[in-house]
């Protein structure tokens, strides 16, 4: 038996703390000391890029939380928004640091501090985005030089810098203790591609490819995503995760607004927002957040725009964002089970939702079906639940 001790639990009361195999522990630690949620967040997180890029064919990442996704991506191409808004202009990426540059540019305010994770190898491009970036730890199948030794200068020399055997393989056999009491299940081996998209009772049935890439990517994000869940994508990333909610509609709001957050930090005015120079990148993520919601009139009204900005910013008004907001197009979803009422449909359509994926099953499926139908959405019926906890 192999085994690794933890600085403490999830809580620094909960000691003593550790992980142990019967056999070699599948990670190798290259730099830090490791607590047992950052080894939640990275086992975890690396199933999840790891079913991504097989699925996508296209090098997988995500950022993780509280042992849930804040954002995952593959790599697709940066637009010149985009890179703007991901504090990328100018950068040279690779396509693993594009992936995780999307991934983290989903809810960047729910990325800060996060656990990053690699499909593929750590290259010099994604450590030095990394190095700026408030994060804990990263956990990916290899590291050059290069990255590992500015990796290594990260938090005073304790960034948590974790090796993972890329072809081990768990026993099917999973266990864990609640209150004294073992828990045993197999493990979630479910494998998710196009396949599971056929079933589609909608009177559209139209999927177009990067939908269903879209869609695979929303359902491989659910599956390591505390439930219950609901996710957007769209481009090739998660643009809202709903996690951990007891109410699938609260879900899917969570969900939609954090898309329509995504979106709105693309708005004209958004982007031309005349932040000192000297403003952090987590203060002007907090503060365009603030900007694009109901608060900023007490911001304006207060006068505390003054510490931020090198002039008063123009208001983004309500008529503002719901033109802005009926721009979104195209948007892919994904539940981790059925939708047992229309009203997910009507939100999900607000956040510009086009294809839906879900676990079908429902008692009201034809309200539903129907309610999809009302918008032109095309759903397709996985047959699969993808509960996690």
């Amino acid at each position: 038996m192999q085994e690794l001790s933890l600085k403490y639990g999830c809580n620094p009361n909960q000691k003593p703390a550790r992980i142990y195999a019967a056999g070699e522990l599948p990670i190798t630690i290259l730099n830090g000391s490791p607590g047992y949620i950052n080894l939640l967040d990275a086992f975890n997180s690396w199933q999840l890029v790891r079913e991504l890029k097989a699925a996508c064919g296209l090098p997988a990442a995500a950022s993780f939380k509280h042992v849930s996704p804040a954002g995952a991506a593959v790599a697709v191409p940066l637009d010149n928004t985009l890179r703007q808004i991901y504090f990328v202009e100018g950068l040279e990426l690779s396509p693993i640091a594009t992936a995780y540059v999307r991934a983290r540019g989903a809810d960047r305010m729910s990325s800060y501090g996060d656990f990053a994770a690699l499909s593929d190898e750590c290259d010099e491009a994604t450590a030095r985005f990394l190095l700026r970036e408030v994060s804990d730890g990263i956990i990916a199948p290899g590291y050059t030089p290069a990255a590992l030794e500015i990796l290594r200068q990260k938090r005073k020399g304790s960034y948590l810098v974790i090796q993972i055997d890329p072809d081990y393989q768990p026993e099917p056999l999973e266990t864990k203790q609640v209150f004294g009491v073992s828990f045993e299940q197999l493990r979630n081996d479910v494998h998710l591609n196009a396949g599971l998209l056929q079933n589609r009772p909608t009177r559209n049935q139209t999927i177009p490819e990067e939908a269903v890439r879209d869609l695979l990517i929303a359902l491989i994000t659910l599956k390591y995503t505390q439930s219950n869940s609901v996710c957007y994508a769209k481009g090739g990333q998660a643009i809202g995760i709903g996690a951990g909610q007891q109410s699938r509609i609260h879900c899917t709001r969570l969900a939609g607004n954090k898309a329509d957050i995504w979106f709105l930090r693309q708005h004209p005015k958004v982007l031309a927002l005349p932040f000192k120079a000297d403003i952090r990148r987590p203060d002007r993520d907090n503060t365009i957040d603030v900007y694009i919601s109901e608060e900023w009139e007490d911001v304006l009204a207060e006068g505390a725009w003054q510490q931020f900005f090198t002039s008063r910013p123009e208001p983004l008004t309500a008529a503002e964002k719901r033109e802005w907001l009926a721009r979104l197009q195209g948007v892919s979803l994904g539940s981790d089970a059925f939708f047992p009422f229309g009203d997910n449909i009507e939100r999900a359509h607000k956040s510009g939702v086009q294809y839906i994926a879900q676990t079908g099953g429902s008692v009201r499926d034809d309200h539903v079906i129907a309610t999809c139908d009302k918008y032109n959405i095309a759903m397709a019926f996985t047959g699969v639940r993808l509960f996690h906890h």
